[in-house]
């Protein structure tokens, strides 16, 4: 009996999973925020939304090895997927904790791209309000309390987030600290990413849609060609029936 392939095994865990991973991404970001935005919360709610991080945070890492031993090229694996092996590492370091919301924005994104099936439209924009909000969060948590710091409360973290994203940038409101100021290059990096992305599928599109308009011409021309073949044979056939009369005249 001939053994099932590994990457189909891989392909078949990552379809099995992909609805459990989104749910636990959401809800990552769910006790994630829940503290940022509830400075009041009572602190045994506080600590059950950290663990809570901590333990979905392991079962992502629990999921990337398990993805890795299925894998039958690991090395390849690897570099394929370094950006995912970074998000679980390197939130290790205090400063870069931040970095565990974009794991979650990452396997939410890998789903919502099969799941759109190209409504581009929807996909740009729901991916676009999901990182600012993220990235919302992120720099408040950062920067609230921080002296010398313009970012207390989440609309002018969100505020800031949006100036930052479409590249206004007014600068009543910046970071001050490492982490916001990882978050904010991040974003920026993000909001160049997803204008690239926008223009190219834009695009596509326009490059589709003419030659779709196109196909009605070159339909018709097809069909041209085809009557000029017909009367062609006619001809021919006209012109070997008189010789054949000259022949009998003769």
């Amino acid at each position: 009996m001939t053994a099932e392939p590994d990457e189909d095994r891989l392909r078949r865990w990552e379809h099995a999973t992909a609805y459990p991973l989104t749910a636990l991404s959401v809800l990552f970001i769910v006790v994630y925020a829940w503290p940022i935005l509830d400075p009041a919360l009572d602190q045994r709610w506080r600590d059950l939304c950290e663990i809570s991080d901590l333990v979905i945070w392991a079962l992502f890492c629990v999921e990337y090895l398990i993805r890795l031993r299925l894998a039958r090229r690991k090395s390849w694996f690897v570099r394929s997927h370094w950006f995912d092996l970074a998000v679980l590492v390197l939130p290790v370091l205090r400063p870069l904790r931040v970095l565990r919301l974009l794991n979650a924005l990452r396997v939410i994104n890998r789903h919502a791209v099969h799941w759109t099936r190209g409504r581009l439209a929807l996909y740009v924009v729901a991916a676009t309000w999901l990182i600012v909000m993220v990235a919302a969060l992120s720099v408040l948590e950062a920067e609230r309390g921080h002296p010398g710091s313009t970012i207390e409360t989440y609309p002018e973290a969100l505020w800031w987030a949006i100036c930052t994203i479409t590249t206004v940038g007014y600068g009543d409101l910046y970071p001050e600290t490492l982490e916001g100021r990882l978050v904010a290059v991040a974003l920026m990096i993000g909001g160049l990413g997803l204008i690239g992305f926008t223009t190219g599928s834009l695009a596509s599109w326009i490059v589709d849609r003419i030659s779709d308009n196109d196909r009605p011409d070159g339909a018709a021309t097809r069909a041209d060609v085809a009557r000029l073949v017909h009367e062609i044979r006619a001809l021919r056939a006209e012109v070997a029936e008189l010789r054949a009369r000259a022949d009998d005249d003769r």
